[in-house]
């Protein structure tokens, strides 16, 4: 009883959401019962731009927690022909090991997808996909310049930030010790993270593609001359977006609710 209950909150949970948050935690639980590094992971443009991979990795490491500033090199040999182009999603998986940092990532990513996916992109799943393509994509060119490794955390910040600025007006609390409206929350976030010892730049990564994708999405098309820059392909929209039913449409009797009308002859004599 208590797996089928579980089993149907987790199926209620939306589509984009489920999916991203799932492998997320599978990429977490591999990595803690060493069935990869966080070395195979990690966001590494020459191994995945070049011809050849590194291998005969040196695996003997004390458990790695990388804190999305830099991943030290190891010793390597040997060169293949095979791009390593599988970290251009796994870097946006890993959140460093089972602890409070993770626990925490995991429940603002978790939080604050499916809010903006029953949100303002309720009904719209391929304009969500488009968002996160657009936004892994910026965040992976800016993440050469600032060499962060895992983008993982940037990219929640990136959810949070877009959430925040769509709903102005909300209020919130902070561990009960501050009171403030939405937009404000990613700059607490980045305080929090700043007092936790811990890089703002990936913050301010979150923070500058998501107000680049709000900017293009929400402010601009409403200016003076300004325009729709961001369009979701054909593609996309093909392969999520359920198609619109035609108000028009007369479905034949077996298609209606209850099938045929069994029973309801008209009556003789009537």
């Amino acid at each position: 009883m208590a797996y089928q209950t579980l089993q149907q909150e987790y199926l209620q949970i939306p589509v984009v959401t489920r999916a991203y948050t799932t492998a997320c935690v599978l990429t977490t639980a591999a990595v803690q019962l060493e069935i990869i590094t966080p070395f195979q992971l990690y966001f590494n443009p020459d191994l995945i731009l070049r011809n050849y991979q590194v291998l005969n990795l040196n695996h003997s490491f004390s458990p790695l927690y990388v804190s999305l500033n830099r991943v030290r090199t190891t010793t390597a040999e040997g060169f293949s022909l095979i791009s390593q182009v599988w970290r251009l999603i796994t870097n946006f998986l890993f959140f460093g090991p089972v602890g409070f940092n993770f626990l925490f990532n995991m429940i603002f990513l978790y939080r604050y997808c499916r809010m903006l996916e029953e949100g303002s992109f309720r009904g719209r799943t391929a304009d969500f996909v488009f968002m996160f393509l657009f936004g892994g994509l910026l965040m992976t060119i800016f993440g050469i310049f600032v060499s962060l490794v895992f983008l993982g955390q940037a990219f929640t910040i990136m959810l949070v930030y877009i959430w925040s600025r769509r709903n102005p007006n909300v209020r919130m609390n902070f561990f009960g010790l501050l009171n403030f409206q939405a937009p404000f929350l990613p700059w607490v976030l980045m305080g929090f993270s700043l007092l936790l010892g811990n890089s703002i730049i990936v913050d301010l990564l979150g923070i500058a593609v998501g107000h680049v994708y709000y900017f293009l999405e929400d402010v601009f098309p409403n200016q003076p001359g300004g325009g729709r820059w961001l369009k979701t392909p054909s593609i996309i929209k093909m392969l999520f977006d359920t198609p619109e039913e035609d108000a028009n449409y007369n479905p034949l009797p077996e298609d209606r609710p209850g099938g045929f009308a069994w029973g309801e002859g008209q009556r003789l004599g009537g």
